[in-house]
């Protein structure tokens, strides 16, 4: 056979594959669209008891390409039941059930469902000392009050912010807080991609107490092959998304992004975990840095297995080691029905939660007079992963290092040492060592442009406000 038909040949073939691939993902997609929108729906319709057309249209407004297709998305509450249905164009249905406190909603795929138990939050566990009082705590300073004004305003219509709740702390106490109607200091707000970094402390917390090993190779059966490559995938990896695991990318959350396999794993497989360690090697483990979800829902599998072996028990170590030392009494963290933790994006806390947990941080893993994280984990959370170019450290996004994401904040306002929880379309957990800062913003704003959320006038306005430059200048 000559050369050039052979290439004819090989090349339609792999158009062929790639066209039966894109057909097949293609078949995913209303049930993704669904999916994420009854997961989203049922959870801040039941936990944080949000209005159901408010939660569908802030976020569906904030989703890149999700406008041209919310038309034709019907959504059905039962508040009886507990319980949401959706389609696209009527088909793709995706129904999502409030499971009970503290566990937020899951997508039902039918089949058995694993019994999860929930520890009620312990108040006199709280070591770290209370940030305020009962009340929403009002600026502090008329620079801070104008901050506040401005990240809750509107300039653009076409992108609205819609702001939910900021709160800032300075040197561990509330300075200032605001909240958008309906929602106060003791409502659950869905995290999104800042539940990684809250799975990325979990890690640290059982690296302590010698459960895991940061640089060995985690225990997972389905790789445990003796030519087997992902054999060599360690806790570090997961935690940097340098794994190598062929799952397609998280980076933008988008209608586009329906095609990803990583968000069949999040929409139509009832076992996550099983489903993303199915998955092949891409590049070779920490060759290259890829971020995706399914690092994060395997992270998830392992910390369950090193807590105990059952969500249960995970949800006993997380309350026990981590929540109830920072009084964070209004979590929610869902699962699969398999049992295992949407670790990726699926945890809820109210603003001051969210702050403490980033108070945790900026005290270097300490909570009142016990180490909660190992030493040296801040630092290591906080250091740059190679060629990622957003700027990403372990488990949170990071100013350190010279990434483009580093360097595009940084002159924009950002102080170099600022680390972050991140999540998509606009929640953000900020710690700026430096300024002594904990800067809480969530909301539903688009992630492009970078600046429609108003966070980076956020942090550059309250680091103004809150510096000993601003406090002697009110002096005088």
């Amino acid at each position: 056979m000559k050369r050039r038909n052979l290439i004819f040949i090989l090349a339609g073939a792999t158009a062929l594959c790639a066209l039966t691939l894109t057909a097949a993902r293609a078949r995913d997609v209303p049930k993704v669209a669904t999916g994420f929108v009854a997961n989203v729906v049922c959870t801040e319709t039941f936990v944080s008891g949000l209005d159901p057309a408010r939660a569908f249209a802030e976020t569906t407004s904030a989703m890149p390409g999700a406008g041209l297709i919310a038309w034709a998305l019907d959504y059905r509450v039962d508040r009886v039941r507990k319980d949401v249905s959706v389609t696209l164009f009527g088909l793709g249905r995706s129904h999502a059930v409030y499971r009970g406190e503290g566990l937020g909603c899951r997508l039902d795929h039918g089949g058995a469902v694993a019994d999860i138990a929930v520890p009620s939050p312990d108040a006199k566990a709280a070591l770290l000392p209370e940030i305020a009082g009962p009340s929403i705590v009002a600026p502090q300073t008329p620079q801070l009050a104008a901050a506040l004004d401005r990240a809750f305003a509107e300039p653009d219509k076409s992108t609205p912010r819609n702001t939910r709740a900021i709160v800032v702390m300075k040197d561990g106490r509330v300075v200032a807080e605001r909240y958008a109607d309906g929602i106060g200091i003791d409502t659950p707000l869905l995290g999104f991609s800042a539940t990684k970094s809250v799975m990325s402390a979990l890690a640290g917390v059982l690296v302590r107490k010698g459960a895991l090993k940061l640089h060995e190779p985690v225990p997972i059966a389905a790789w445990q092959g003796v030519d087997d490559p992902r054999r060599a995938i360690t806790l570090d990896h997961l935690i940097r998304h340098t794994a190598g695991l062929k799952l397609g990318s998280s980076l933008q959350a988008s209608l586009a992004s329906a095609l990803e396999p990583v968000n069949r794993m999040k929409f139509l497989e009832a076992d996550m975990a099983a489903y993303a360690e199915s998955m092949p090697l891409e590049t070779a483990p920490g060759a290259a840095w890829n971020y995706h979800d399914g690092n994060t829902v395997i992270l998830g599998h392992v910390i369950r297995q090193a807590s105990g072996g059952s969500a249960s028990r995970m949800m006993r170590f997380a309350r026990q080691e981590l929540f109830d030392p920072l009084g964070m009494r209004h979590v929610a963290l869902e699962f699969d029905a398999s049992g295992n933790a949407e670790g990726s994006s699926q945890m809820l806390a109210s603003a001051r939660d969210w702050a403490r947990f980033g108070q945790l941080y900026l005290n270097d893993g300490v909570a009142g007079s016990k180490r909660i994280l190992p030493e040296g984990w801040v630092k290591y959370s906080a250091s740059p992963t190679p060629n990622a170019w957003v700027g990403q450290g372990a488990g949170f996004w990071t100013n350190h290092g010279d990434s483009f994401g580093a360097t595009y904040r940084t002159e924009r306002g950002w102080p170099r040492d600022t680390f972050f929880a991140k999540g998509t379309i606009g929640q953000y957990v900020i710690i700026v060592p430096s300024a002594r800062l904990v800067i809480v913003r969530l909301g539903r704003s688009p992630n492009r442009p970078p600046e429609a959320d108003g966070v980076f006038d956020l942090v550059r306005d309250v680091v103004a406000a809150t510096s000993d430059k601003a406090k002697l200048a009110g002096a005088n």
